[in-house]
């Protein structure tokens, strides 16, 4: 298993950043290789990727969701990987978002681009473009989803 721990801050209160990132089918508007997400329900999702000319799709699920503060996730076919997003506030207008993932590399050129960091560097671009997305819109998010998800076990 292998993790990338990236972050960004965000000119944007921490409300208006949690918001926007719930609303996981506007995700291809800033991470690469997303082609597609379909929300089957408040709490599942079923993706589409194209990294490399691969294609591939999956299935994941929100394990854990509190407004302003996180939302976790896990696959639950196809890719395997969880990982969970955090919001820091800053300040009134800025918020610092940390995503945290483990995923597990499939063949041997996913295993050498996790060791040389090319995961790494994706998620930081792809923090970075959710940064441009989010200031872009002079801090208005393109919806949002505040219900709460208890940790399983909870």
């Amino acid at each position: 298993m292998s993790t990338v721990t990236e972050f960004v801050d965000v000119d944007v209160p921490v409300r208006t950043a949690y918001n926007q990132w719930t609303q996981f089918e506007e995700f291809p508007r800033f991470m690469d290789g997303v082609t597609e997400i379909r929300q089957i329900d408040e709490t599942h999702m079923h993706w589409k990727t194209e990294i490399g000319g691969v294609k591939r799709e999956f299935d994941a699920e929100v394990t854990e969701q509190l407004p302003d503060e996180r939302v976790a996730w896990k696959s639950t076919d196809g890719e395997k990987q969880a990982g969970v997003v955090t919001f820091h506030r800053l300040d009134d207008t800025k918020t610092r978002v940390t995503v945290q993932m483990d995923f597990e590399p499939d063949g041997i050129v996913e295993k050498a681009g996790a060791v040389l960091g090319v995961v790494d560097h994706r998620v930081k671009g792809d923090l970075g473009r959710f940064k441009e997305f989010i200031e872009s819109r002079g801090g208005a998010e393109t919806g949002a989803w505040r219900g709460e998800v208890d940790r399983p076990g909870v």
